[in-house]
């Protein structure tokens, strides 16, 4: 079987924008890397119901998210002045586009038109203190989505907080819950589990997984647990980059940049985590990481080193198997299901 992945990257060096791969879950093999369409710096996307394509921009000192329909004819774009964003996601039952803004601090709100293009509806900038460390010199956004309830859920990194926002028909936000992670947990993402109220927390800064329970009468989150995803005699660079959670709920992933690892933990039937594997992503900053659709499959795409690593994955262990690595895929940070 031939599955098609979109594959988002950097522009800086070799890059030239929206790039799609091809994995042959017999073959057990990555294939046919081709070019979509050029873009400026189309770090994040995400692919809609009807096949439109909502992409990260940045376009003569303006950054926003623009539009391509499933052809890759561009719709329009939406932009301000400043760098672009970090994040963009879908919300498919109000028709909605959600970007995560980490230099502005911001989260803003799309909506998408009749004919897939966009058209801003909110805006949302955090102005709360910012933690200790040295990378949380002011508000760094880092990731909007929704919730199992269908509020809005952004991360901070430079606050240190994650946020509950409502959502009016129209894309306006309303701030419901403020969590408050520990100083120096610098929050880049979040993921649910698909039946518990719970939530993994990946903290860019300190490297952490915090388990939160979420009550989704108050959109508020509480710690029940935090582990680092770290060997305990490991003191150089890490920043925790991705983390996602198996659709049976049983097994989550993280990955390290620095480390150049991913950390797999088994959920026992409170939630919470135990470690049960740490595999060599076999490349430098695994940025992102994503599953081919029957979740057999894991695809690991690494920033520095312009290389994608397929792993297998044991749906009853949870475990990573090397299969291929050293696949070209330059300056790539995003992996999403085509």
């Amino acid at each position: 079987m031939i599955e098609k992945f979109l594959l988002g990257t950097y522009t800086k060096r070799e890059s030239e924008g929206i790039y799609e791969i091809a994995l042959d879950t017999d073959k057990k093999e990555l294939t046919d890397l081709t070019l979509l369409t050029k873009e400026s710096g189309p770090t994040y996307l995400a692919k809609s119901v009807a096949g439109n394509v909502y992409t990260v921009t940045s376009i003569d000192g303006k950054g926003g998210v623009t539009a391509y329909d499933p052809s890759f004819n561009q719709l329009n774009s939406v932009t301000a002045e400043g760098a672009s964003p970090c994040y963009v996601a879908i919300d498919e039952p109000r028709q909605l586009v959600y970007g995560a803004n980490y230099h502005k601090g911001e989260i803003t709100v799309y909506k998408i038109n009749e004919d897939g293009s966009l058209t801003l509806t909110d805006s949302v900038v955090h102005t709360e203190e910012v933690g200790p460390h040295e990378n949380q010199d002011h508000a760094h956004a880092h990731y909007s989505d929704l919730t199992p309830d269908q509020r809005l859920v952004a991360c901070d990194l430079g606050t240190d907080r994650v946020y509950t926002y409502d959502v009016s028909t129209e894309g306006k936000l309303t701030l419901v819950s403020t969590y408050k992670a520990e100083p120096g947990t610098g929050p880049r993402h979040i993921t649910f589990h698909p039946t518990k109220p719970i939530a993994y927390l990946f903290g860019e800064l300190d490297s952490t997984v915090t388990v939160l329970s979420y009550d989704e009468t108050t959109g508020a989150f509480a710690q029940q647990q935090k582990l680092s995803t770290l060997p305990e005699d490991y003191t150089a660079f890490n920043g925790g980059a991705a983390i996602r959670v198996s659709k049976d709920g049983r097994f989550v992933y993280a990955s390290n940049r620095g480390h150049n690892s991913i950390a797999v933990f088994e959920v026992a039937e409170n939630g919470q985590l135990t470690l049960v594997q740490r595999i060599a992503t076999e490349g430098d900053i695994p940025r992102d990481f994503n599953f081919n659709q029957s979740e057999d499959f894991l695809i690991c795409a690494h920033q520095n080193s312009d290389n994608l690593t397929l792993f297998s994955r044991d749906a009853d262990t949870g475990k990573l198997t090397l299969e291929q690595k050293d696949v070209f895929a330059p300056e790539c940070v995003c992996v999403a299901l085509a």
